[in-house]
């Protein structure tokens, strides 16, 4: 059995594969839902009470899973 860190890992980029696709699907049939997403990033944050909370950090790959799912879902 993988250890913790590769099964976590695999899970991510499946889920992250998943998402992306799930994204690109809905807004292929309803035009809006990545500008709804990227307008709400304000209120996104990171929910570590500790020294590596970073809220931008975290808007910063939301910013780049939206765009990555417009550069892909361009057809």
């Amino acid at each position: 059995m993988p250890d913790a860190a590769i099964e976590t890992r695999r899970r991510e980029i499946a889920t992250e594969h998943l998402l992306f696709k799930t994204l690109e699907y809905v807004e292929h049939q309803h035009p809006g839902l990545l500008d709804f997403l990227e307008g709400s990033l304000d209120h996104l944050g990171d929910p570590a009470d500790g020294a590596d909370k970073d809220d931008e950090a975290v808007r910063t790959i939301a910013r780049r899973m939206i765009e990555g799912a417009r550069r892909e879902g361009v057809s």
